[in-house]
């Protein structure tokens, strides 16, 4: 299973379509991108749109407690929780050889600049499974803006750029397909 993921909480005010609206909208559009393109990867590519991470992860500890017993079964859990500007990179967390191969596979996304493999993935949600040991990575963007709009009013629709979350949704895309795809699970 390679997860690929996002979460809804900033219920209480605004929309929450930045903080994690961005999150799991780019999560969707990966695997509508593809689908659309008639690509069938070697592994399971799974969507989770998280609930409850503001009220203590709950959401995301349930789904740990239903699925750790596959956990082996897992390659990669990945979490876009910071807005979804313009993309840097990866944050990753797992073993040095994954982190090699997640590098080479950023290459791949020269054309669109967005290179950068950061130090540990962050994410509340997907921190059970890096806990345990599987590889987990976080989307990097540019957030200078992010607390203009971070649980406020100001968190709707109209924060969200188009042509960047493209590009969020682009690293998102090639990361998850390729990891899906490759031969062997990534190195633990």
């Amino acid at each position: 299973v390679v997860l690929v993921s996002g979460h809804l909480d900033s219920w209480d005010v605004g929309q929450g379509a930045m903080d994690d609206g961005g999150g799991a909208f780019i999560s969707w559009e990966a695997l509508s991108l593809i689908k659309d393109l008639g690509l069938r990867p070697k592994r399971t590519l799974r969507l989770v749109l998280w609930t409850g991470e503001e009220q203590g992860g709950i959401g995301a500890k349930q789904y740990y407690q239903l699925h750790k017993e596959n956990i082996s079964n897992f390659d990669i859990v990945m979490e876009s929780d910071e807005g979804t500007f313009q993309p840097s990179g990866l944050g990753f967390s797992g073993s040095a050889e994954a982190r090699d191969i997640v590098k080479e596979i950023m290459t791949l996304l020269q054309p669109i600049n967005v290179t950068d493999v950061y130090d540990n993935a962050d994410g509340t949600d997907i921190s059970y499974w890096m806990r345990d040991g599987v590889p987990g990575a976080s989307l990097h963007n540019d957030i200078n803006k992010y607390f203009w709009f971070h649980h406020s009013q100001g968190d709707t629709m109209t924060v969200q750029d188009p042509n960047q979350m493209n590009l969020c949704a682009a690293v998102w895309t090639v990361v998850s397909y390729v990891i899906a795809d490759m031969e062997e699970m990534l190195p633990r």
